[in-house]
């Protein structure tokens, strides 16, 4: 500070400019906000970032982002009267108990975003979830049965969509084992199979050294696991109590985080010992949906994108792929009808049609197209909101960008209440 000419030293400077940071924000007034998480240290520390969307401006910066500080600030401000937020739980918690009279609206980015993830999840049960292709099933309808009649029922048929996830990925690393196989078989070297297949050459070479496909080794359990009490509720088992809940209980004073219905589909396998899942059979390498003459695989993600894409914004290439899925896949199609018609609702605002969309995903028959419309109906009115209102978080993701710049530019040794005074407009 002394050779700018500067007759006060670097600290109170910046105590200066906390200071003017915190008299600002006691003086804001904001009717419609922003909100959004933005990572102090990515995956563990986050914090929460206010916008005014009117005045394009920063208000205040939150030190985490939980429903009670989001609550408590909100609490301040009674004269907020719309507030934009991503799909999080905790900003619409926090939103209802600081706000009750603000209407919600949720960003429309992250309802088409949370759809492409749904129709992904719904191509899983044809892929593995590692990007493998898509691989239909070798003897359709039957495995189907066969699936559902040896897993225990849920609800919203979950357990049904985790066993034919995992069938399926089953049979797309066969495939790809057998590949391998046949490759080596050829005579080539692993480098060659290695460009060719695009896995890791440690894979190949244990692959080629073995004569059937290796089973995965399982984690190690941890607190969230019913596994972790395995030996503990074997015991109890043995000893007659086979209550569910009585044993939830159990664990949970033993430190068990996990929801119940992991442990029940635990003890589901012991009640009925003599259940075998159903394996299927591996598929021939013929029957791989490819691409155009390319004949590059076409993988899950790259098929959720395609779905919920309009055909007038696909290029020439990406037409084809999807007239090819949609006519190898009946699911497929029918999820790229009601993402279209879900596209068309949020761009008409058209409210009066979003209740008969959801009416109709909840009767196709999709567990995952079902499911996002479970959630569409738990955040409705801000579902609804965001197709009536011109408010969206588009300007909070800007100011997140400006603030991960200023974040980086500090070199991490500045703490929230010195970003927030960098963030706040002087």
């Amino acid at each position: 500070m002394k050779r700018i000419g500067m007759p006060a030293s670097d600290d109170t400077i910046l105590r200066h400019l906390k200071r003017r940071a915190k008299a600002r924000n006691a003086e804001a007034s904001v009717r419609v906000v922003g909100l959004d998480d933005w990572a102090w240290r990515k995956g563990s520390t986050y914090g929460t970032i206010i916008v005014d969307l009117e005045r394009h401006q920063v208000i205040d910066l939150l030190p985490d982002r939980s429903a009670g500080t989001t609550a408590n600030w909100l609490e301040q401000h009674p004269e907020v009267e719309i507030i934009s937020r991503d799909r999080c739980g905790s900003f619409a918690q926090g939103a209802r108990e600081g706000a009750p009279q603000a209407r919600q609206v949720a960003d429309r980015f992250y309802i088409l975003q949370n759809l492409r993830e749904a129709i992904q999840t719904q191509l899983s049960r044809a892929a593995g979830s590692s990007m493998r292709p898509l691989l239909p099933a070798t003897n359709g309808d039957d495995e189907r049965e066969a699936v559902i009649s040896c897993i225990p029922r849920d609800k919203h048929g979950g357990a049904e969509h985790r066993c034919l996830t995992r069938m399926a990925n089953l049979r797309s690393r066969q495939a790809i084992f057998d590949r391998v196989r046949a490759l080596c078989s050829e005579g080539k070297n692993i480098a060659e199979i290695v460009r060719q297949t695009g896995l890791h050459r440690r894979t190949i070479a244990k692959w080629i050294r073995a004569e059937a496909l290796p089973h995965r080794n399982a984690a190690a359990p941890k607190m969230t696991s019913p596994r972790y009490f395995e030996e503990y509720l074997s015991r109890r088992w043995a000893e007659g109590c086979v209550r569910g809940r009585r044993l939830f209980k159990e664990i949970k004073a033993r430190g068990y985080t996990g929801s119940f219905s992991n442990l029940e589909r635990l003890l589901a396998k012991w009640r009925n010992p003599k259940r075998k899942v159903a394996r299927p059979a591996p598929p021939a390498l013929g029957v791989q949906t490819v691409d155009p003459p390319p004949a590059r695989l076409i993988s899950p993600i790259v098929a959720a994108a395609l779905c919920v894409k309009p055909r007038g914004l696909l290029t020439d290439n990406q037409t084809v792929k999807v007239d090819a899925l949609k006519s190898e896949w009946p699911e497929f199609a029918a999820m790229r009808r009601l993402a279209m018609r879900f596209r068309g609702i949020l761009r008409s605002k058209n409210v009066a049609k979003l209740g008969a969309w959801l009416k109709d995903a909840h009767q196709s028959g999709l567990y995952a197209m079902q499911g996002f419309a479970r959630t569409l109906r738990r955040d409705f009115d801000a579902v609804r909101n965001a197709i009536a209102e011109t408010w969206s978080n588009g300007q909070t993701e800007g100011q997140i960008n400006r603030l991960k710049t200023l974040k980086r530019a500090m070199y991490g040794r500045a703490g929230p209440e010195l970003l927030r005074a960098r963030m706040l407009p002087l």
